[in-house]
């Protein structure tokens, strides 16, 4: 493969990701568990085609876009900590067990 066509398809790759991972995000909010279940899969097939390029050299854009994927994907990371953290509480409140898991405490993403 050209080093040209590999960039093109990091790029295109890295594009897909950022869609997923921003569809990964809604699928957390509505707790739609097709959804963040499809979105694991999607997550999972498009790093095995990064992971098939290789190492290259990557241009800025593709750089931006993997900056924005890591932050997305570290949000979405959080989302879902903060979700089996409620649902670990609130099942440890209806059967009165002790707290097996606790939350860390998380930043503001935004402000890393």
């Amino acid at each position: 493969m050209s080093a040209l066509f590999e960039t093109q398809t990091v790029r295109e790759t890295l594009g897909q990701m950022l869609a997923v991972l921003q569809a990964e995000r809604q699928a957390l909010a509505g707790l739609d568990l097709d959804a963040i279940v499809g979105a694991a899969a999607e997550k999972t097939a498009l790093c095995g085609t990064l992971d098939r390029t290789g190492a290259l050299e990557i241009d800025d854009e593709c750089k931006g876009m993997l900056d924005a994927a890591r932050r997305l994907n570290e949000v979405n990371r959080q989302i879902r900590n903060l979700i089996a953290a409620n649902v670990s509480s609130r099942l440890d409140a209806l059967t009165g067990a002790p707290t097996l898991y606790h939350a860390p405490a998380y930043a503001y993403a935004g402000a890393r």
